[in-house]
């Protein structure tokens, strides 16, 4: 009775694993299909190719389930197709190298720019630059001469209704 229950323990254990091992297959061709672009020029994710007659999409996903079959990791394979169909296979660089460049420089122009932008504000604060109505005078700017006094009287004359 004790051999019949673990072998049946084995058998069910053993049918685990497998099933367990096709899913993992399953997931891996799905999620690296997914992070694959269509090269007939449609520029859909590769396993959502809906492009008629697409002269492209079938024989990549063969390409794809040999890969995946093979056992090679995911890198491998993403490293495979971009050197046989060009980098634009990728629907995203691939992290690591070189490529960390398509990633952090839009992230470190816009920070940059955000900074840029502050500083700029906060030095335009600092100065002081205030528009004041006519007739009244910043002490911070310094004695108005006559001269500029009558140009403000004229552009006050000038300027109503």
């Amino acid at each position: 009775m004790k051999s019949r229950v673990l072998r049946l323990a084995f058998v069910f254990l053993a049918s685990l694993a497998v099933m367990g091992a096709g899913n993992d297959l399953e997931q891996r061709f799905q999620s690296l299909g997914h992070k694959m672009v269509c090269v007939c020029g449609c520029t859909q994710i590769l396993l959502e190719c809906n492009h008629v007659g697409c002269p492209n999409s079938a024989g990549m996903i063969n390409e794809l389930e040999a890969q995946v079959a093979s056992g090679v990791g995911d890198t491998a394979v993403l490293n495979w197709f971009a050197a046989k169909y060009g980098a634009t296979v990728l629907a995203a660089p691939i992290r690591g190298g070189f490529d960390n460049v398509a990633w952090i420089i839009p992230i470190g122009v816009f920070l940059l720019a955000t900074v840029g932008t502050f500083a700029i504000v906060w030095l335009w604060k600092r100065r002081g630059l205030s528009l004041a109505p006519v007739g009244t005078h910043s002490p911070s700017a310094g004695p108005i001469s006559p001269e500029e006094a009558s140009l403000r009287e004229r552009i006050r004359r000038e300027t109503e209704y």
